[in-house]
């Protein structure tokens, strides 16, 4: 009876601590500043991809996807892909990478480049960057996919959280 009695204290104690850690982990997560749909973050890299109620409105477009990870000191590679349905006409993926301004609250635009192609269903562009140390980055995306004879072009965005480079 002892035992069993120990056995089940150990078991709620166990219990009780991982519901803590859940709560206390979610407090934190709170606590992180949110700026334009993204957190300001301390990791290494972050990814985002097109939200699914931006593919439901057209019929080219799959997926979408931005990153960025800190690749040594001052520097960043950012990245972004586009993902067609099926083969199409154009395709094309937009990369900006964005620093935070604590001054204006605001995300400002410090790079960008676009590629682009045709008759298939996938393209990719990255590029490593030097950056000013003690920022926080991001990088957001524009993917387009679609037929000349069905205009407009399926159209969607991406973004990433920010990272603070050291």
């Amino acid at each position: 009876m002892k035992k069993r009695f120990i056995s089940m204290l150990g078991t709620m104690i166990m219990l009780c601590l991982l519901i803590a850690g859940n709560v206390l982990g979610v407090s934190a997560q709170d606590q992180e500043k949110r700026v334009d749909g993204s957190y300001l973050t301390e990791a290494e890299e972050s990814r985002g991809t097109v939200s699914e109620d931006a593919l439901l409105k057209g019929k080219h477009l799959m997926d979408g996807e931005s990153a960025i990870s800190k690749s040594g000191r001052g520097r960043i590679y950012a990245y972004g892909a586009t993902t067609a349905d099926h083969e199409v006409d154009k395709i094309v993926v937009l990369v900006f990478v964005d620093q935070y301004n604590e001054e204006t609250g605001d995300w400002e635009q410090v790079y960008s480049w676009a590629k682009e192609a045709e008759n298939t269903y996938y393209v990719s562009t990255g590029k490593t960057l030097q950056v000013p140390r003690g920022y926080y980055y991001r990088v957001h995306c524009t993917h387009y996919a679609g037929n000349v004879d069905d205009l407009p072009y399926d159209e969607a965005v991406s973004f990433t959280d920010g990272i603070k480079v050291d």
